[in-house]
């Protein structure tokens, strides 16, 4: 794993030096109870809201053995109570997680009654990073790991 400095600000690091930033995502999703297997590609947009946090737009294509097409995604990541990590929230407003590479941040959970989504992040250099969501419970079972590379 490739730690960011201690001073390391999150926000910066997803934005880049641009007024917008597009990451190129590729996911791969497993179903664990049945072994099923897809994948989602596209892109992630963060841009600055006037909170000082980011809005993140995701648009791509997923593929799984009962649907093939278009699927996206909206969420806010707010200012938390230090510059390396950003709290993540549902476009509603609702609180997600948070995000963060230092070790001691970098993993949380949030819970879906009636399942657990666990997540790690791993920053993997200037221009890459990656998470996965470990999601269990009565109803789910998965997977998912995405790594995103900085595009531009």
């Amino acid at each position: 794993m490739n730690l960011p400095a201690p001073e390391f600000d999150l926000r910066a690091y997803l934005l880049g030096s641009t007024a917008a930033a597009n990451w190129a995502v590729e996911r791969h999703l497993l179903d664990r109870s049945t072994g099923t297997h897809g994948t989602f590609s596209g892109v992630v947009r963060f841009s600055p809201t006037d909170d000082g946090g980011l809005a993140f737009r995701e648009d791509g294509t997923m593929r799984w053995p009962t649907f093939t097409g278009p699927a996206s995604r909206e969420y806010l990541l707010k200012p938390a109570d230090r510059p390396d990590a950003l709290d993540v929230f549902f476009a509603d407003g609702r609180p997600f997680h948070r995000m963060s590479f230092t070790p001691e941040t970098s993993q949380d959970q949030h819970w879906c009654d009636p399942d657990t989504y666990r997540v790690t992040y791993t920053h993997n250099g200037p221009d890459r990073f990656s998470y996965s969501w470990d999601v269990t419970g009565p109803r789910k079972d998965l997977l998912l790991t995405s790594a995103l590379k900085r595009q531009g």
